[in-house]
C-alpha cells in the first residue's frame, strides 16, 4: 500500500515538471515512464481491492444468495423448533408421569411410615404408661412399707421413750429412798452418838468435880466411849 503512494506522488512530480504545449494546458510527459509507473500502481493496488470490485459486481446475486439461505435457515429453524417443540413436550409428559407415578408411590410409602410410626408411638405410649403403672405401684408399695417402718420405728421409740422415763423415775425413786435410808441412819449414829458424848460429857464433868473435891475419876468416860465405839 505504501507503494502506491510513492507511484502517484512520481506521477504527480512528472506532471509538475512536464513541458507545456504553448497556447494550451497540455504538457508533454514521457511516456514509457507514466506506463511504468501506471503498471506499479495497478501491481501495488491490494488484491482486497479486485475481491471488493467483485463483490460489487455480484451484489444482487449474492443478496440474493444469502436471503435465499436466510430463508433456507428460518425453515430449518422452524422445523428444528418445532422438532424441538414436540420432544420437549414429549419429554414433558414422560417426565410429568413418572413425576406423578414417583409422587403417588412416596405418598403411599410416606402413609405406611407414618401407619407404622403411629403404631409404633401407641405401642411406646403403653409400654411407657405399663411402666409407669408399675414404677407408681412400686413406689406406693415402697411408700406403704416405709411408712409402716417409720410406724413401728416409732412406736419403738415411744416405748422405749417410756421404758427411759420409768427407769429415770425408779432411779429418783430409789435415789430419794436410799437419801432417806442414808439421812435416817445419820440421824440415828448421830442421836446415839450424841447420847454417848453427853453421857461421856456427864461423866467428865462428874470426874472433874470428883477430882476438885479429891475423891479420884470415877472412870464411866472410858465405859461411856468403850459403849459408843461398840455400837459403830
Amino acid at each position: 500500500m505504501y507503494r502506491v503512494f510513492e507511484s502517484l506522488d512520481e506521477l504527480v512530480q512528472i506532471l509538475e515538471q512536464a513541458y507545456g504545449v504553448p497556447m494550451t494546458s497540455n504538457c508533454v510527459v514521457p511516456r514509457n515512464d507514466m506506463l511504468a509507473l501506471l503498471d506499479e500502481l495497478r501491481n501495488a493496488l491490494p488484491v482486497e481491492l479486485d475481491d471488493a470490485q467483485d463483490v460489487l459486481d455480484r451484489q444482487d446475486a449474492i443478496l440474493a444468495g444469502a436471503q435465499e439461505r436466510a430463508d433456507q435457515t428460518i425453515a430449518d429453524a422452524d422445523r428444528d423448533a418445532q422438532d424441538m417443540v414436540a420432544r420437549a413436550q414429549e419429554d414433558s409428559d414422560g417426565m410429568l408421569a413418572e413425576a406423578q407415578q414417583r409422587s403417588t408411590s412416596m405418598v403411599a410409602q410416606a402413609e405406611d411410615r407414618a401407619a407404622r410410626t403411629v403404631e409404633d408411638a401407641r405401642a411406646e405410649a403403653e409400654r411407657l404408661v405399663a411402666q409407669g403403672n408399675q414404677s407408681y405401684d412400686r413406689a406406693v408399695a415402697e411408700g406403704q412399707a416405709e411408712q409402716e417402718r417409720l410406724v413401728s420405728e416409732s412406736e419403738v421409740v415411744r416405748r422405749a421413750d417410756d421404758e427411759a422415763h420409768r427407769i429415770v423415775e425408779t432411779a429418783h425413786a430409789e435415789s430419794s429412798r436410799l437419801r432417806r435410808e442414808c439421812d435416817d441412819f445419820v440421824d440415828e449414829k448421830l442421836s446415839q452418838f450424841e447420847e454417848s458424848l453427853t453421857g461421856i460429857l456427864r461423866t467428865v464433868g462428874s470426874d472433874r468435880q470428883a477430882l476438885r473435891r479429891g475423891a479420884g475419876a470415877s472412870g464411866r468416860g472410858e465405859e461411856d466411849y468403850n459403849a459408843y465405839r461398840a455400837q459403830r
